[in-house]
C-alpha cells in the first residue's frame, strides 16, 4: 500500500487547498526548497501542523522538546557542528540505542553519520525546527560552537595580515571565518541582545553582548583571526576594507529564524585594531503596543490623552538606552491613521514604519535636524517626530512648529521629566515660548525583570533597604528575585520593563514657567497634582515581584529621583 504524500494529507485535513498545493509545487521546482518548508514560509500551515503530517505519513513519533531535561552526557555524544548542520539533537540513550529528535527524519546521511560517530543504533523521533534550534542553543555553549567552527581552520601565522586578500574573506560562504561571524551574530539575536561589541585587546579579541542593558562576555575567537573577522563584517556591510584609520558606518540585513534582522555596523580605530559594534534592530519589537511597555493603567490613560492632542510639544526624556525610541515608535503607531500626515526626522532611521514618512539626517550634506524641520513644515504635516533635540536651534524650530498647529514629539537627554523644562530654557528658549508650547514630559528608565522560572522570595541586605528609605519591619512587602536557571542563563533576569513618570503642563504650571519658578517648585507642584517620580514607579514593580530592589537601585540613584525633599526624613512611602 502506497503511503499518502504530505500534500494529500494536508489537503485531507483542510489545512491547504489543491490550488495552494499546485502553486507551491511549481515554486518548489524553481527554488529547490522542500514543500513543507515553502508552505510554512508562505504562512499556509504552521510548523506544528507540518510535523504532525510528517509524523502521520512516516509513522514516526512526534515529540515536544520544551518539557524535556536532557542529560549533558547524552548531548556530548553529538558535536554541536553536526547537530546544527543536520538540525537534530540527541535526547536519550537506552542500551545501544540512541534516540534523536530530527527536523528531517528522512536524512539518511545524517543517520549514517550518527551511527558511525556514536557506534549506536539510531531511533528517530520528529520535532519542530524551532524547538530543535532552541534546544541546541540551550544545551550547547557558544564556546562549543566556536571550537567546532575554527577547529579545522588553517594556521596563517606565517602570512602577514596585510597580504590577506578580500576575496579570501568573501569568496567562499562556507569558510570558517564566515561561519564564525554568522555564529556570533545569530547567537546574539537568539539571546535577544541589543548590540554586539567586538573589541581587540593586546592579547585577545573580546566579544561582548549587551542583553537587557548589561554587557556579558562571550567566548572569544582566536586573536589571529582578528583581521579576517573584522574584514568579513566590513565587506558584508559595504564598508571600505582598506580604510583602518577612520571610523566607518554601515548596515546589512540577516535572515535569522524566519525574520529579517537589520544590523547597523560601526567601526572605531583603537591602539590594538578596529573595534566593531553591531547594533541589532529586530523589527519584531515594533509589535509592542503602549500597554506592553510597563505603564500602569492610570498613567497610560493620562499619556494617551496627551498624545492625541491636536498641537503642542511632547517630550520623552531619559539617558541613552532607556527605551525612548521604542516608546516613540509605539506612540507613532498608536496615533497613526490614514487621515494624518506624519513625518519623522531621525538619526538614523532605526525601523521602517508603514504609512509614515521617515527622513534621515545627513550632516555632511547639510541635512541637520534644524534644516530638515524648515523643509518639513512646507509639507503640511499633522504630526512630526524629531529624533532628538540636541541644540537651541532644533529646540526653537520644534517649538515654533508646535505653536503653529502641529503636534511635535521628540526626546531630550535629562535625568527626569521636571528638569526638561529647565533644559529648554538653558538652550536659550524664552520662558513664555516653553510655557505655550510644552504640553507634557514623560521620563523613563528600563529595569530588568525577574526571571519567572526561578523566582523566589528573599530578604535584601540592610544597606539596600536603608538606601531605598524602606522600613525593614514593614510586613506588607514580599521581596522577590530570580535565583538563576538555564532559562535566564543563570542571571536571574528575563526581559525588561519600563518605569515612567509624567509631568502634565497645565495652565498653573505654565504660569510658573513664565514666572521663572525653580525646578524644585515645579516638581512640588507636579507632585501635588498626581506626579509620581520614577523611584516610586519602580517601587510599585518591586512590590509586585516583577523587579528586585537591587535592580531598582542600580538604575535609579536615591539622590537622583525619589521624591524626597531636603527637609523630609530619608524615607519613601510604600503606599505607591
Amino acid at each position: 500500500m502506497l503511503r499518502k504524500k504530505i500534500g494529500d494529507i494536508l489537503i485531507e485535513k483542510g489545512l491547504i487547498t489543491t490550488e495552494q498545493l499546485n502553486e507551491t509545487l511549481k515554486e518548489q521546482k524553481s527554488s529547490g526548497r522542500k514543500l513543507g518548508e515553502l508552505l510554512v514560509a508562505k504562512g499556509l500551515i504552521s510548523e506544528s501542523q507540518l510535523v504532525d503530517s510528517i509524523s502521520e505519513r512516516l509513522n514516526i513519533r512526534k515529540i515536544s522538546l520544551k518539557s524535556l531535561v536532557i542529560d549533558p552526557q547524552i548531548i556530548s555524544l553529538v558535536p554541536v557542528e553536526l547537530a546544527r548542520r543536520y538540525s537534530l539533537v540527541p535526547i536519550f540513550k537506552i542500551g545501544e540505542t540512541l534516540t534523536v529528535a530530527m527536523a528531517d527524519p528522512l536524512n539518511i546521511i545524517a543517520i549514517d553519520e550518527l551511527r558511525y560517530l556514536t557506534k549506536c543504533d539510531v531511533k528517530r523521533v520528529i520535532a519542530t525546527l524551532s524547538e530543535i534550534n532552541a534546544t541546541i542553543d540551550e544545551y550547547y555553549s557558544v564556546a562549543d560552537s566556536m571550537n567546532e567552527v575554527i577547529g579545522a581552520y588553517p594556521a596563517r601565522e606565517s602570512a602577514p595580515r596585510a597580504e590577506i586578500r578580500d576575496t579570501e574573506i568573501i569568496g567562499d560562504q562556507d569558510t570558517p571565518v564566515v561561519k564564525l561571524v554568522n555564529l556570533i551574530i545569530t547567537t546574539a539575536i537568539r539571546n535577544k541582545a541589543s548590540d554586539i561589541h567586538i573589541e581587540p585587546d593586546e592579547n585577545e579579541l573580546r566579544v561582548r553582548y549587551r542583553v537587557n542593558g548589561i554587557m556579558h562576555k562571550e567566548a572569544s575567537p582566536p586573536k589571529n583571526l582578528q583581521s579576517e573577522i573584522i574584514s568579513r563584517i566590513k565587506v558584508a556591510a559595504n564598508m571600505d576594507v582598506s580604510e583602518k584609520r577612520l571610523p566607518q558606518d554601515g548596515r546589512l540585513m540577516m535572515h535569522v529564524d524566519d525574520s529579517d534582522i537589520d544590523l547597523r555596523i560601526s567601526t572605531l580605530p583603537t591602539i590594538h585594531g578596529e573595534k566593531v559594534v553591531i547594533r541589532i534592530l529586530d523589527k519584531r519589537l515594533l509589535n509592542i503596543g503602549l500597554g506592553q511597555l510597563g505603564f500602569n493603567s492610570t498613567l497610560l490613560e493620562k499619556w494617551k490623552k496627551l498624545i492625541f492632542k491636536k498641537e503642542g510639544l511632547i517630550l520623552i526624556t531619559g539617558p541613552t538606552s532607556s527605551g525612548k525610541t521604542t516608546t516613540l515608535y509605539s506612540v507613532l503607531q498608536e496615533v497613526n491613521s490614514v487621515e494624518k500626515n506624519i513625518i519623522t526626522i531621525e538619526d538614523p532611521v532605526e525601523y521602517s514604519l508603514p504609512s509614515i514618512n521617515q527622513v534621515q539626517t545627513n550632516e555632511k550634506a547639510g541635512l541637520t535636524f534644524a534644516s530638515l524641520l524648515r523643509s518639513i513644515l512646507r509639507q503640511n504635516p499633522d504630526i512630526m517626530m524629531i529624533g532628538e533635540i540636541r541644540d537651541g536651534e532644533t529646540a526653537m524650530m520644534a517649538i515654533r512648529a508646535s505653536l503653529t498647529g502641529h503636534l511635535v514629539f521628540s526626546t531630550l537627554h535629562t535625568n527626569d521629566a521636571p528638569s526638561s523644562i529647565t533644559r529648554l530654557t538653558d538652550m536659550g528658549i524664552e520662558k513664555f515660548l516653553v510655557a505655550s508650547a510644552l504640553k507634557g514630559v514623560l521620563g523613563q528608565r528600563l529595569l530588568r525583570t525577574n526571571c519567572p522560572h526561578c523566582l523566589a522570595e528573599y530578604q535584601p541586605q540592610d544597606i539596600h533597604i536603608k538606601i531605598a528609605g524602606l522600613d525593614k519591619s514593614l510586613a506588607n512587602i514580599s521581596f522577590r528575585k530570580g535565583l538563576g536557571c538555564k532559562k535566564c542563563r543563570m542571571t536571574g533576569y528575563h526581559g525588561q520593563t519600563g518605569i515612567f513618570e509624567l509631568v502634565d503642563v497645565d495652565e498653573n504650571m505654565a504660569e510658573m514657567i513664565i514666572a521663572g519658578e525653580s525646578e524644585n517648585r515645579i516638581r512640588h507642584y507636579a507632585a501635588e497634582h498626581g506626579y509620581r517620580p520614577l523611584f516610586k514607579a519602580g517601587l510599585e514593580k518591586v512590590m509586585e515581584g516583577k523587579v528586585c530592589l537591587e535592580e531598582l537601585l542600580r538604575v535609579i540613584s536615591i539622590g537622583e529621583d525619589t521624591g524626597i525633599t531636603d527637609t523630609a526624613p530619608q524615607r519613601v512611602s510604600v503606599n505607591v
